[in-house]
């Protein structure tokens, strides 16, 4: 038993008895960890409103056998406006979903937190809808999928790419078409998140694409989790 400090965001809160909440936060140097906040929901605790899900804090943990406890904590970034705006609070609440069942518990994964933070951070300050679908397709690069999109899994075919099958590696023609349809637009869009130029995808795609892609992209991402994220299901995705 023993206390560490780390940074990390909070994915979800569950209640505990009549006064205490499990904090479930992903962190830089602990991967995903699960914490009692004691005394959290009453009003006057030093630190519940900094325990809400999308808070990036720094805390002090004592390490217990099966959850930690939380003994301290202080907000390391503040996003003053996703929980203002419906549309940004929406998306981080997928990517937050996101987070949580592609991580297992105590797994380390740094490029995953730098990631998440990264992706809030530009959601916050700029509400660019390119940022979820962008965001989803670096998600499934570091989980070891990178599909094909310049041709057709099949047949190798260059034209009339037509649909999207994770299951089958990428891109499918007309002919072997099979999974999700993908417009040339939308294939260009992710094109470049999977051959790592982000930033181009975020700032170049026009708004009627970006939400194309985000639908497409959160497609895939359950297809890949073999279930629904229960935000996407609630925002209409």
């Amino acid at each position: 038993m023993a206390l560490y400090r780390d940074q990390g965001v909070v994915l979800r809160t569950h209640k505990l008895g009549e006064a205490d909440r499990i904090i479930t936060l992903f962190t830089a140097q602990h991967g995903k960890i699960r914490a009692v906040a004691k005394g959290v929901r009453r009003t006057r605790s030093k630190f519940g409103s900094r325990l809400e899900p999308m808070s990036w804090v720094n805390g002090q943990f004592y390490e217990g056998r099966n959850l930690d406890i939380v003994t301290q904590v202080e907000t390391a970034h503040r996003f003053d406006h996703l929980r203002i705006d419906s549309d940004r609070l929406h998306r981080a609440a997928v990517m937050l979903e996101a987070v949580e069942f592609t991580t297992s518990d105590g797994g380390v994964d740094r490029s995953i937190f730098n990631l998440l933070t990264g992706a809030l951070k530009e959601l916050d300050r700029t509400g660019n809808h390119s940022v979820l679908p962008a965001f989803v397709a670096k998600l499934l690069t570091l989980e070891g999928i990178q599909p094909l999109v310049d041709e057709c899994v099949v047949c190798g075919a260059t034209e009339e790419l037509q649909a999207i099958n994770l299951h089958q590696g990428g891109v499918l023609c007309r002919e072997h078409r099979s999974g999700q349809i993908i417009t040339p637009e939308v294939r260009t869009a992710l094109g470049l998140v999977f051959s790592g130029e982000v930033r181009r995808m975020i700032d170049e795609t026009p708004p009627a694409v970006a939400d194309a892609t985000e639908f497409l992209a959160v497609q895939l991402l359950e297809q890949h989790l073999e279930r629904r994220l229960k935000s996407a299901t609630v925002f209409g995705m």
